[in-house]
This record gives structure tokens, C-alpha cells and sequence, in this order.
């Protein structure tokens, strides 16, 4: 829950940010009064908002809003076709790790290329025909060994499928619009660092205002940004204890409900949980500050 939750503030946090700075209006004003308010409410409330008041407000899986007739959204959860792995579907997941591998090297050799000839290549582009289109092809190739098993309404409720129930969905859309705010501020305050006269130079270079902001922009900003997004993501991890309230069953739930009925050893087990939420936090907060320190402008 987590790590999805990290990604969705990630990219909620850096279009928001972005925004902000934007030079239509209306763009900008929006972004900040998603900021201030979603920023100013307390996170505990905002998990008990969506739970209780917007997802609560669906209707009945008699009801449900589909999609596609094979996505549905009711107040029982989110309900989505189940895929199906037989025979041969691994060679599709080789294909694909060794896409990845060929685009680590092919980015390597793009920006070698670049210091040398200063020639642009579409890294971008290629790179996701690269990831797309060889687990593509191995698909095809292997007789399609993925398929799906689709949700039917039978009765009163959804048989088949992946049910992704509500307080699930309820902690990571609060986690996650919570976080990206302090995410798109620090998204904001990095930008916002990196001297005019750098786009000044790039504008008068003839570069589009896209191409200045992922290229120029963007990469120098990344070592103002990344620090204070650190803290934020161990925030979001911590936070994500507040699941309780709801009766998600996540950390805290399972070591403090469900284990401390069993064994009935309240301090081994609050112990048991802080070493867990210490030891997730460490691992990120050690991932994350390796790639600070690769971002640091290396001293002569």
C-alpha cells in the first residue's frame, strides 16, 4: 500500500507543482487551492471523508458504474477483471526485464552520445517501444498465455475478478492527495532555485518550453527536491498506520488486534510494530539519500 501510495503523491505532487509555477491562471490558482486545502485538513479526516462519505455514497453493486463491462466501482470496492497465467506466460516477464536491461544500456548510450556529438536521440520514445513492444511480440509469439477472468454480477453482489476493497481505496486516495501537496511545494521550491539565466540561455537557444523544463530545469531542481520529498515519504509510510481507524487490515491492525488477542504480550508487540515501521523507514529513507547523493554536483 505503500509503495503504490508513493507513486500516486509522486506524480500528483509533481504536475501540481508544476502548475503552480504555470503561467495560465487558472492552472496556477487551481493548484493552489488544491494545495492549501487539502494540505490544511487533517489526514485522519480525510481518510474518514472518503470512506464514509464518498465511497459510503456509491451505489449497490446492482448499480455499479462500469467500465469497459469489465471494470465496475460500487460501494463494496472496486472490482477488476482477475488475469489468468498459464503456460509460457514467464517468458513474457524475461522479455520484459530484459527490456528494461536494454534500456538502462541504450540510456547510457544516448547520453554518451550527446557529450560527444550533442546530437539528441528520442531515449523517451524508444525506450517505451522497447518495453512496450518485445513483451508484445513474446506474447503473440507464445500463443497468448494471459488472459483474464472477468467479473459477472450474480445475485446481490460481483463474482470473479479482483475485489479492491473500500478502505483500501480510501487510504491511498487520502494518502496520496495529502503527501502530494507537501510534495508539490518542495516540486515548486526546486524549480524555483534554479537560476532564470538557465532558461534564459536555453530559450535563447531555440528550445521549447517542455524540452527546457525535462531537460534543464527539471535535472538541477531534483537536488533542492529530493531532500525534503525523503521526509514526505517516510511521513506517508507512518501515516499509513491510520488504516486502523477504518478497520483496514494492515500493520498496526494485524500486530496490535489480531496477534495481541492471540498471545496477549502488549509490549513485545507495540515493540514488534515499531521495529517494522522503523526498519520500512530506514530501508526507504537509505534508498532515497543514495540517490540524493548521486544527484550532488560533484566538487573538483
Amino acid at each position: 500500500m505503500g509503495v503504490i501510495g508513493i507513486v500516486l503523491a509522486s506524480i500528483i505532487g509533481l504536475m501540481v507543482g508544476i502548475g503552480r509555477l504555470s503561467s495560465n491562471y487558472l492552472i496556477a490558482k487551481l493548484s493552489l487551492v488544491y494545495i492549501e486545502t487539502f494540505r490544511n485538513i487533517p489526514i485522519l479526516l480525510q481518510i474518514l471523508f472518503w470512506y464514509n462519505v464518498v465511497l459510503a455514497a456509491l451505489p449497490s453493486p446492482r448499480q455499479s458504474i462500469s467500465y469497459f463491462d469489465s471494470v465496475f466501482i460500487n460501494n463494496r470496492g472496486l472490482i477488476v477483471p482477475d488475469p489468468i497465467f498459464e503456460s509460457g506466460s514467464s517468458f513474457i516477464l524475461i522479455a520484459f526485464v530484459l527490456a528494461c536491461i536494454s534500456v538502462v544500456f541504450l540510456s547510457k548510450w544516448a547520453i554518451k552520445r550527446h557529450d560527444l556529438t550533442g546530437e539528441e536521440f528520442p531515449l523517451v520514445k524508444v525506450s517505451l517501444a522497447i518495453v512496450v513492444v518485445a513483451p508484445l511480440l513474446v506474447f503473440f509469439v507464445t500463443g497468448q498465455p494471459i488472459s483474464a477472468e472477468y467479473p459477472a454480477l450474480k445475485g446481490f453482489n460481483f463474482k470473479g475478478g479482483i475485489t479492491i476493497i473500500p478502505e483500501l481505496l480510501a487510504l491511498i486516495f487520502a494518502l496520496s492527495i495529502y503527501t502530494a501537496t507537501y510534495i508539490a511545494e518542495a516540486v515548486r521550491a526546486g524549480i524555483e532555485a534554479v537560476p532564470p539565466g538557465q532558461k534564459e540561455a536555453a530559450k535563447s537557444l531555440g528550445l521549447k518550453d517542455h524540452v527546457i523544463l525535462r531537460k534543464v530545469v527539471l535535472p538541477q531542481a531534483l537536488r533542492v527536491i529530493i531532500p525534503p520529498v525523503i521526509n514526505q515519504y517516510l511521513n506517508l509510510v507512518k501515516n499509513s498506520s491510520l488504516a486502523t481507524a477504518i478497520g483496514y487490515p494492515e500493520i498496526v491492525t494485524l500486530f496490535s488486534g489480531t496477534t495481541l488477542n492471540q498471545v496477549g504480550q502488549a509490549i513485545e508487540i507495540i515493540l514488534m510494530t515499531m521495529a517494522v515501521y522503523l526498519v520500512f523507514s530506514i530501508v526507504i529513507s537509505l534508498l532515497l539519500n543514495w540517490v540524493n547523493a548521486k544527484m550532488e554536483i560533484k566538487g573538483r
